[in-house]
């Protein structure tokens, strides 16, 4: 299969490294020179419009890692060719861009995965292995925190761009906590939350707070920030009978680390068994094959576009009860009618 690369920067160059056994033939970029270089690593044309990808026979599937801006525009397009497409999480800047694209997927068949990568590292994998077995009985609650202490300058990069972004943290690490709470609760009914800039110089929230509640009233507790001034990732899931606890993604997230606490009959302290994965990140990879499958079987990928969705109207909800959604879509509204 042969693939387009929308976007050349840190993602798209990961997502590069794990396309075997399919062949990248062009890398775009906005920027000529990031294209070029990415282009000669791994013997592929370049271009700086993602149109040329759209429009070449050749290009079976795009790879979108572009800003939030573009990524339902260039998606919607690429579908509309009847070309597979993975795109980045959150996939859009706003719910409501995400229905044409459904509607071209019924037209034309093609699939979109999106790059909600956090659910193949390993420790994630194994917890879904766990959960399936009944082994925590039915599930309660989850507490989910995920956070940077950004960088230098790091309120002038286009994360911190409403135009460009869509939103600040919630819609960028939020919306991989919302898809990790979804996959093992299930679908939320109830959203309730609060989004708030405390301390980078920027119009976009650097901290989110979210209550979520399923139907049953399963709930999960999510917290993401950029002012988490040492990198964290942590993620409880409570069942009746037991308790996994996620910490790290390897880096500088700490070693990658599951820990399942099984209640005894006489309760008191449970026992514990530790599952640590000190090697490299191959979640790219693994993700990358399993929509491969998903296009050999014909299936809806399990990271759809349907669940990007449904995390940016959570994203959205929080931020019409915090009072910003208003300015954020004004903005992202008054670029795509200049674009």
């Amino acid at each position: 299969m042969n693939i387009a690369m929308i976007g050349c920067g840190l993602i798209g160059q990961k997502r590069a490294k794990a396309l075997a056994p399919c062949k990248a033939v062009l890398c775009v970029d906005v920027v000529a020179e990031r294209a070029a270089k990415l282009a000669a690593i791994i013997g592929a044309e370049h271009s700086t419009n993602w149109r040329d990808a759209v429009d070449r026979k050749d290009v079976e599937m795009l790879m979108v890692s572009a800003t939030h801006n573009v990524l339902a525009e260039i998606t919607l397009a690429a579908v509309r060719a009847g070309k597979h497409v993975l795109v980045e999480k959150p996939g859009a800047c706003r719910a409501h861009e995400i229905d044409p694209i459904l509607e071209a997927c019924d037209k034309t068949g093609a699939l979109v995965r999106v790059g909600f990568n956090h659910r193949y590292h390993p420790a994630l994998l194994k917890a879904r292995e766990i959960v399936a077995s009944g082994e925590l009985g039915p599930l309660m609650f989850l507490r989910g925190r995920y956070g940077h202490g950004g960088r230098v300058g790091y309120d002038r990069e286009w994360r911190a761009n409403p135009e460009l972004s869509g939103g600040g943290e919630l819609i960028d690490q939020g919306v991989h906590l919302i898809d990790l709470a979804g996959m093992f609760l299930g679908e939320f009914t109830s959203v309730q939350g609060f989004a708030h800039t405390y301390f980078w110089d920027m119009p976009v929230e650097d901290n989110g707070f979210m209550l979520l509640k399923t139907a049953a009233n399963q709930t999960a507790f999510l917290h993401a920030s950029c002012s988490e001034w040492k990198n964290t990732f942590s993620l409880e899931i409570y069942g009746r009978v037991g308790k996994l606890e996620i910490n790290g993604l390897g880096g500088s997230y700490g070693v990658e680390k599951l820990t399942h606490y099984k209640m005894l009959p006489e309760m008191g302290p449970p026992e514990t068994t530790s599952w640590e994965y000190p090697r490299g990140d191959r979640s790219w990879e693994l993700e990358f094959h399993e929509f491969l499958e998903d296009i050999r079987l014909r299936r809806t990928p399990a990271a759809s576009i349907r669940d990007a969705q449904r995390a940016l109207a959570v994203v959205e909800e929080i931020y019409r009860q915090s009072n910003i959604l208003q300015s954020t879509s004004a903005m992202t509204v008054s670029h795509r009618r200049a674009g």
